[in-house]
């Protein structure tokens, strides 16, 4: 095998698993994370962006995007790495819960980065502000640590975990400068009391949406959700509270106050929350055009990883969604540093081309936007075994695979209480414990 001096650009959950994997195979890693800390997503902050929707290109930047009251959407059992189970610790003070908050989600990666000594290996606050490709195939890293001067490396490669939630989605409305409420994007949102005796109108119907709805409902006067499916409210009329509406899509804002909605119907609001979603965001990444954002479709990437024309000098971890993130990002990041050992091949450019050509032709044939192109769904473990086999590990073990699925029909079925009930069968929590015991040696 033959060893490479990697960059690594991200030190939260995807980049953690990546600096492990590739210093198991022999890389020279450096990684570097612009926060003070690990963690990535998992790190809750307070502070929030001076521009509420995050569209001001001046405005200064949070990286964290999560809101105080969030608990992970998954359990537990299928959030930690394979090799480092995501178990209650036991230790004081420590969130047991099968679906816990997000402080108990950073613990973990704490622990993680300690047991495998990562932390040693990052650069904290520490921006990454150039990454191009050199004539001989290496790449140029440009970064400048919090108060030094900017600094200029090269490397054989480039693992790019970075980029998925900090540039916000906003959603276009008709004549919206002229209404005299405010505006927010999700990335800004912390806690309710900014909407206390407010009346909210929610844009958004995905998880965030959902969890900031119910939060805010306690002390706003009223919420108005619009989405543009009418099919996802009859899941929404499962939690719907005394003081929720469901509204299709804003046609038009007003100058008076009012909002109007494409049945007709209209709302005198005074806040206007996205929870739309985020783009994915490369601005130090530079291609020549070999590597595009195009309505956050990230590509072309083969397998959502490597862009044919520079593979394997640069990839990407933690782009798809919809999927057991730890297992994909792991698998992701063994797949990456054997192909940069050379212990595992890749096809031709033209191969891999040809395959991504495949999958758009296919979403295309579909009806599924391109925005939707990351977004497994059904392809999920199709693509997670293919991933396991190139890498020679086990395939998914069964319980994982039933687990996830039980705990989404869970979700769609009781969404007020799945986080605090039994979401799947007993049997498949025990067949996880015991696979935890086994891998503990305990």
């Amino acid at each position: 095998m033959r060893s490479k001096k990697v960059a690594v650009v991200g030190g939260g959950f995807s980049g953690l698993v990546a600096i492990r994997e590739l210093c198991r195979e022999g890389h020279e890693v450096v990684a570097f994370e612009r926060g003070a800390q690990l963690g990535g997503t998992w790190v809750y902050s307070p502070e929030t962006e001076s521009d509420p929707l995050g569209i001001d290109p001046t405005r200064t930047v949070v990286h964290s995007s999560l809101y105080d009251s969030l608990r992970t959407n998954l359990p537990r059992h299928i959030m930690g790495f394979r090799e480092f189970p995501f178990v209650d610790s036991g230790k004081p003070g420590r969130d047991s819960r099968r679906y816990p908050k997000h402080e108990e989600v950073l613990r973990y990666l704490e622990d993680f980065a300690c047991e495998y000594g990562l932390k040693e290996l990052i650069r904290f606050q520490t921006e990454v502000l150039f990454v191009g490709l050199e004539k001989d195939g290496k790449w140029t890293v440009k970064s400048r640590r919090k108060n030094t001067d900017e600094l200029e490396e090269t490397f054989d490669a480039v693992v790019i975990c970075c980029g998925h939630n900090t540039e916000p989605r906003i959603a276009d409305i008709p004549d919206v400068e002229v209404w005299p409420g405010w505006q927010c994007h999700s990335h800004s949102y912390r806690t309710p009391e900014a909407y206390r005796d407010q009346v909210v109108i929610v844009i958004g119907a995905s998880a965030s949406a959902i969890d900031i709805s119910r939060d805010i409902a306690g002390v706003a006067k009223e919420i108005h959700v619009v989405r543009q499916s009418e099919g996802r409210f009859k899941f929404w009329d499962k939690f719907r509270l005394t003081n929720m509406f469901f509204h299709p899509m804003i046609d038009k804002a007003y100058a008076d106050g009012r909002v109007g909605f494409q049945d007709g119907t209209e709302v005198i609001a005074n806040v206007i929350l996205h929870c739309t979603g985020y783009k994915h965001h490369y601005p130090f990444l530079h291609t020549d055009g070999a590597v595009n954002v195009d309505d956050n479709r990230v590509g072309p990437l083969y397998k959502h990883v490597f862009p044919p024309a520079l593979a394997p000098g640069i990839a990407f971890v933690g782009i798809p969604n919809f999927v057991i993130t730890s297992l994909h990002f792991e698998l992701q990041s063994k797949w990456i540093a054997g192909i940069l050992s050379e212990r595992i091949s890749l096809p031709s450019e033209e191969e891999m081309m040809q395959d991504v050509e495949t999958l758009y032709s296919k979403l295309e044939a579909s009806n599924v936007p391109k925005r939707h192109t990351h977004m497994l769904g059904d392809f999920l473990f199709e693509l997670e075994d293919w991933l396991a086999k190139e890498c020679g590990c086990p395939a998914i073990e069964e319980w994982r695979k039933n687990m996830f699925k039980s705990c989404f029909a869970s979700f769609i079925a009781f969404p007020k209480t799945y986080r605090d009930e039994p979401d799947c069968s007993e049997e498949l929590y025990e067949q996880a414990e015991q696979e935890f015991r086994q891998v503990l040696g305990t």
